[in-house]
């Protein structure tokens, strides 16, 4: 087996899909979860990019079904997290809008993620590295203090938190170890980034959020592309079983490889 067709088996992808059906296995798997934890809903952040405006659309059909099937409320809470002011926070709402949540919540996390940023600086002092946090390392504050923020809404509002994790990031390690920060549910861990668009086009996701470049949002101008130098395009392709260029291959593996801990179980002894 090639180390392509290896990943591929990892991570679950399948070369071609089914829209519809897709959506349907999808919005299923929520709903046997939610009522196998026993909690009123699901809470999901909604950056203003793709990702999380499909698990909005997923989580959305989710909860609504349930509503309807067991005659008492499912929520599905849009948070909305920016850092400071976010430029492009009108998507956010816009993808709230076209899935009519009911339950919206924004949470600033500027003032907390500089407080840790500072707190960790003096760590650094006392030990004789005088500088500031390095900016990957305060994206990874951001990135983690979003999901603090989400998990104490969660947990007062008796909810499962759902990441946006698909296999075009996994296959990259571009997150944090197990997402950022951990979640409760993945519902596009076997899709690739293409498919994910797929099916955001089939839920109705708005057109400015569609035709945006995909970033995390861990910095001013970050994109995945940009910081990765592995195009999508390229990245879907590969996770298709599809041939592509022999440096972008190596890329893709050379990534793969060096970020298997972020993929791996927590090890023990």
């Amino acid at each position: 087996m090639s180390i392509q067709q290896d990943i591929i088996q990892k991570l679950g992808v399948q070369p071609h899909i089914e829209v519809k059906e897709e959506i349907r296995k999808r919005v299923d798997f929520l709903k046997s979860y939610v009522l196998s934890a026993g909690v009123d809903g699901l809470l999901i952040a909604i950056s203003g990019g793709i990702d999380s405006a499909v698990a909005t659309g997923l989580c959305k059909l989710a909860t609504d079904e349930l509503s309807e099937e067991k005659g008492r409320e499912f929520k599905t809470v849009g948070v909305f997290q920016p850092y400071g002011e976010q430029v492009d926070i009108a998507d956010s709402y816009a993808v709230a809008e076209a899935f009519a949540l009911k339950y919206r919540v924004e949470t600033n996390i500027e003032e907390a993620v500089n407080e840790i940023a500072l707190e960790a600086e003096y760590g650094l002092k006392s030990i004789g590295v005088h500088r500031h946090l390095s900016r990957a390392g305060k994206g990874n504050v951001k990135a983690r203090t979003r999901m603090v923020v989400q998990y104490a809404l969660a947990f007062e509002l008796n909810l499962l938190v759902v990441g946006t994790d698909h296999a075009s990031e996994a296959i990259t390690g571009f997150f944090t170890k197990y997402g950022d920060g951990a979640v409760d549910l993945t519902p596009l861990s076997t899709l690739n980034k293409r498919q994910v668009r797929m099916l955001a086009e089939e839920l109705g996701v708005p057109r400015s959020v569609l035709d945006k470049a995909p970033t995390a949002g861990l910095w001013e101008g970050q994109t995945d592309e940009a910081e990765l130098g592995i195009t999508y395009e390229d990245n879907s392709d590969y996770l298709e079983g599809k041939q592509i260029a022999p440096e972008a291959q190596q890329k893709l593996e050379r990534q793969y490889a060096k970020t298997e801990h972020k993929r791996s179980p927590i090890p023990g002894i």
